[in-house]
């Protein structure tokens, strides 16, 4: 049976209540919270920085999912895990030495994830795969929130399924934009197993049923 992992982003969350946000995902069926950290450079947009996560971490009862799009994220590596960090997520893109960077971010005890935009290639990680905790595909471009999902998603993420397989990885598929009710399944059936919904969830009438929803829609 299916279990899928659903990670609300908090980056859509209400800022002004994000105690309140906060502990609706605690009460809720997500698994993750997740967590997108924009520097302004990388992407063109500034999110937060480490005194909101850390606010969030003080109140946050479930694996914190840490996003990095910024450049040289090795800088701050050991900070995030000093911040609650369970997994710690940096771009492909973002990376001059990936291999030495996600040997740093497990050494520090999280998981580590690459994160790969829509225009690049999941080749580009065949000989890091088995190396890797967690793959997130970016299903929109990175930097804003709301976007429109991005169709060849699905062929990407089959193309990383079949990837993982030969070479005997147990790497876990995350999608991050525009996951909604309507394409999670489809999404799961191509082999994800870990969805990040922010606009979908906080934007809904009631976030917690949403949730819930797609929970339920992934598990089969």
């Amino acid at each position: 049976m299916k279990n899928t992992v659903i990670a609300p982003s908090v980056l859509a969350a209400d800022f002004g209540n994000l105690q309140r946000d906060v502990e609706m995902i605690n009460e809720s069926q997500a698994d993750w919270f997740h967590i997108d950290i924009m520097d302004g450079v990388f992407v063109p947009n500034i999110s937060f920085g480490m005194p909101v996560l850390e606010a969030i971490g003080k109140h946050a009862k479930k694996v914190l999912d840490v996003h990095l799009m910024i450049v040289d994220p090795d800088r701050y590596i050991k900070t995030f895990k000093d911040l609650g960090a369970d997994i710690l997520t940096v771009h492909y893109e973002a990376c001059t030495h990936l291999h030495r960077t996600v040997q740093a971010i497990k050494a520090e005890g999280m998981k580590a994830g690459v994160a790969l935009n829509p225009h690049t290639p999941v080749s580009v990680l065949e000989d890091i795969i088995q190396d890797l905790d967690l793959v997130l595909i970016m299903s929109v471009n990175p930097g804003f929130g709301g976007q429109s999902f991005i169709e060849n998603t699905y062929a990407k993420v089959r193309k990383l399924q079949a990837l993982i397989q030969d070479k005997g990885a147990n790497t876990i598929i995350e999608i991050d934009g525009g996951v909604t009710s309507k394409n999670a399944k489809a999404l799961v059936e191509a082999g994800a197993a870990a969805l990040v919904a922010g606009s979908f969830v906080f934007k809904s009438q009631d976030p917690k049923s949403t949730i819930a929803e797609l929970k339920e829609i992934t598990t089969f």
